[in-house]
């Protein structure tokens, strides 16, 4: 089984490309600086820098919502490549295939760190009094499960 679970912060906003062809498909890549949970050193702060790679509507959604600094939890596989780069030496790589993305603190919360989260405004959804909140008109086409 290959299934990686990470909660981190970007390190700097994505980068979203698109393939050629007919079906041009959304990769976006970005950095996760994920704290270590058990220090042998007794340094105050480690971190590991985990290179993230996400395709489709995980890109776009990492291309429109995510900035430098937001604390992300997300959920993929590792997966390891090899390229030869212009100099002809042989380089080896190991990213992480991001599966699922969610925030993993609210906008106040983010807003305040370094970096912040800026995201679109929106309308407050209103409550409909039978305990469920209405979702706003113009919503539908951005939620993940449709």
């Amino acid at each position: 089984m290959n299934r990686v679970i990470l909660m981190g912060r970007l390190t700097r906003d994505p980068e979203v490309r698109y393939s050629q062809g007919e079906n041009a498909t959304a990769i976006a890549r970005y950095t996760l600086a994920v704290d270590r949970r058990f220090n042998r050193n007794g340094d105050e702060n480690n971190a590991d820098f985990i290179g993230c790679v996400a395709f489709g509507r995980q890109a776009e959604f990492a291309e429109k919502y995510l900035r430098k600094g937001v604390k992300m939890l997300i959920t993929g596989r590792i997966q390891t490549g090899s390229y030869t780069n212009k100099d002809g030496v042989r380089v080896y790589t190991t990213d992480v295939v991001v599966e699922d993305q969610e925030f993993a603190e609210s906008k106040n919360a983010a807003g305040s760190s370094e970096g912040g989260y800026n995201a679109p405004n929106r309308p407050e959804p209103a409550s409909a009094g039978n305990g469920f909140m209405n979702i706003p008109d113009g919503i539908d086409e951005e939620l993940p499960f449709n």
